[in-house]
Order: structure tokens, then sequence, then C-alpha cells
């Protein structure tokens, strides 16, 4: 199903125009990107809308997800008697056989978790009255 998603994205610089259109271009799914005002148009065929979301958040900065639209494809036209028929049917046969390829891109990059940090332990240090040092 194809979708056009509008999210609103805080933008105040070319830089950060720049890296919410890569963010966004890197999304599964996504076809197509443009920038409007403050405003990215996403447009792609089952694109996790909260998910792009969320990545142009960490990534960004303030970001909302405004719209989300599916776009559905243009009617057919209405067929006519004929030998255009026979033509359309074949084309629309050759269409069906050879479907576009397209590359899944992958998805964002999963949260960073630190390694933890590491343990101590304290141990009782005896008191300075007891003789422990022999040599003396």
């Amino acid at each position: 199903m194809k979708q056009k998603i509008v999210i609103k994205v805080h933008m105040d610089c070319e830089k950060c125009r720049v890296k919410a259109m890569k963010v966004a271009s890197s999304a599964l799914g996504v076809n197509t990107v443009a920038v409007e005002e403050d405003q990215l148009v996403v447009s792609g065929v089952d694109v996790d809308a909260a998910k792009l979301t969320r990545c142009l958040r960490k990534k960004v900065g303030y970001a909302m997800l405004v719209a989300l639209e599916e776009v559905k494809d243009k009617q057919p036209e209405p067929e006519t008697d004929g030998k255009e028929d026979g033509k359309k049917e074949k084309e629309k046969e050759k269409n069906e056989e050879t479907p576009e390829k397209s590359i899944p891109w992958p998805p964002c990059p999963p949260y960073y978790c630190p390694p933890p940090c590491p343990q101590y332990y304290m141990y009782d240090v005896p008191a300075n009255n007891s003789p422990l040092c022999i040599i003396m």
C-alpha cells in the first residue's frame, strides 16, 4: 500500500535539512523524500511512520507526525472495442510479468547501549594498631 507521510521537523540550517533527508531516505520502503518549508513529505510502500518519526527525533531533533495518507493508484481507463484492446492486454501482461525490483533500505540503527559499569568490591582495612608488619 502506497503512503504519503508528512512530518514536521525542526530544521534551522541546511545541515539539518540534509541530515533529515538522509535519515528519512534510509528508512525501509521509502521511495521519495521532499522538503516543504519545515515539513518532510515522504512517500513509499509500507513505511512505518511512527518508527520514522522516532528516528528523526533521535537524529535531528523535534519531529511531529502531521499526516498519513494512503495514495491510491489511478483508475483504469474504460476499455474500447477493437484491435487496440488486444494490444493493451498484451502490454498489461508484460508489465505484470516484469515487476519493478526495489532494494530495501536498512532500518535505523538500534539504540546504542553502553557497556555495563565495572563492579567494585569493598574490603575491611585493619586498623593501624595491629602489628601486621613483622619486619619493624
